[in-house]
């Protein structure tokens, strides 16, 4: 019975192309998986580096703190978020190290008006501000 079932359909087929298809998908699928992981245990390897006492970090919650201490065998990293107040994370949610910017103004950040009035007296002042508020009225 199965031989006459063979011979109406066309016999058994030896290569299916959807089938080599399904297989090469799921193993690119695999591959990008890994790949990320890898990518990711890198980053963290490189801030775990960078980590050390009085760095400012950000935390994933968007905290930001300078580094106090840090414990590697419990994963904690403790934070001062302000002076005298602490907190412990997990060395895992710090996201970036914040680099130290110079003081300055190489962001190109627009001086405001005590920046770019050194050297005015308290009375010149007044005026400026009097003529300033005059000029926007008219």
């Amino acid at each position: 019975m199965t031989s006459i079932v063979f011979a109406q359909s066309g016999g058994p087929s030896g290569f299916d192309p959807m089938t080599l298809i399904l297989i090469l998908a799921f193993a690119f699928l695999i591959f990008m998986m890994f790949r990320g992981r890898k990518k990711a245990q890198k980053k963290q390897q490189e801030l775990r580096s960078q980590l050390a006492v009085g760095s400012e970090v950000m935390t994933n919650f968007g905290l930001f703190g300078t580094v106090v201490g840090i414990d590697t065998d419990d994963n904690k990293v403790i934070l001062e978020i302000s002076p005298g107040t602490t907190a412990t994370v997990h060395a895992q949610a710090i996201a970036k190290v914040v680099p130290v910017e110079e003081p300055g103004n190489e962001a190109g950040v627009p001086m405001d008006d005590a920046e770019a009035t050194d050297g005015e007296t308290p009375e010149e002042t007044l005026r400026r501000l009097d003529g300033e508020g005059k000029n926007q009225n008219d």
